[in-house]
């Protein structure tokens, strides 16, 4: 699904099969989830092939190797470069995009020395398509921000979004809905959540969640063009009486939500400001959105 024989990847300074590659089975990143990776997309756009918002996520990469102390000193230019080299090198224009950081060898539970660099990209539809999803509420809840740092993606974090999901995905649910230390609305397994409510977008505020680049991205398209947006806390309750909502994230795109628990959302995915944030944002990572600056 993720490669084929023929597949490139970038490898410690060298692009090679992916077949042929292999790490260390006593790396800290295989035993203990110290390591940290990215998702990115490139499009392929009326000006060639077009990584978006490439800076953003390599800030996060160096964001998350510095406060997990991973060795690390490629450039944000340099990973930007490197990476477009691999897309033309497996003949790739839309394509997912998988940085990672691997930490080095060490069997105790302090950072080790070293670290492994791959980059991977393959073709991938939207992570959880296009159909409107059916959600269910997790009994796990968002990590604490007290007891990690939940804006790097740090691997060993996603337990937590596969423990979500396992759960959810056996009761018959497409994706599962966690909520913060305070029960307040967090995010899904993978993604950012926004309700529509009474003509007003909401979002949860950066502390308890990933700072997504999608979120933030939707976030200003939202100031741009005139559609009320804010981010506060919300409860389940509250979503509960939304008049519709959607997840955003890098994999998934923008996916509207058919129903929460019980709860179906009452208003027209196609009439909804989430559908039309969906087409926004899709003109815009394709470089074709005419910008509505607003006073």
């Amino acid at each position: 699904m993720y490669y084929t024989d023929e597949s490139i990847i970038f490898y410690n300074g060298k692009f090679v099969k992916a077949k042929e590659v292999s790490t260390s089975t006593y790396g800290q990143t295989l035993h203990y989830g110290n390591g940290v990776f990215e998702g990115i997309r490139s499009y392929s756009t009326s000006m060639g092939t077009k990584i978006y918002k490439s800076d953003q996520h390599y800030e996060r990469l160096k964001f998350g190797v510095k406060v997990m102390d991973i060795d690390f000193d490629y450039s944000i230019q340099e990973l930007t470069d490197i990476t477009y080299k691999l897309l033309k090198l497996n003949n790739l224009s839309d394509a997912y995009i998988r940085p990672i950081v691997l930490a080095g060898e060490n069997m105790g539970v302090f950072s080790a020395k070293g670290s492994d660099l791959i980059i991977q990209c393959w073709e991938w539809e939207k992570l959880m398509g296009d159909s409107l999803l059916r959600v269910k509420t997790s009994r796990f809840q968002r990590p604490n921000p007290k007891s990690c740092f939940v804006e790097a993606k740090v691997t060993g974090h996603y337990i937590n979004s596969i423990l979500a999901s396992n759960e959810v995905k056996k009761a018959g649910f497409d994706e599962a809905l966690l909520l913060d230390m305070n029960n307040n609305v967090a995010e899904c397994s993978g993604a950012n959540i926004f309700m529509e409510r009474t003509g007003v977008i909401y979002t949860p505020p950066k502390g308890h969640i990933m700072a997504g680049i999608t979120r933030s991205t939707i976030i200003d398209i939202c100031k741009e063009e005139g559609i009320p947006v804010h981010e506060r806390h919300f409860t389940l309750d509250e979503l509960k009486q939304a008049d519709n909502a959607f997840f955003t994230g890098t994999a998934a795109e923008v996916v509207g939500l058919k129903s929460i628990d019980e709860y179906e959302f009452p208003v027209k995915w196609e009439e909804s400001y989430g559908y039309k944030l969906m087409k926004l944002y899709k003109q815009e990572v394709l470089g074709l959105r005419e910008k509505c600056l607003t006073n």
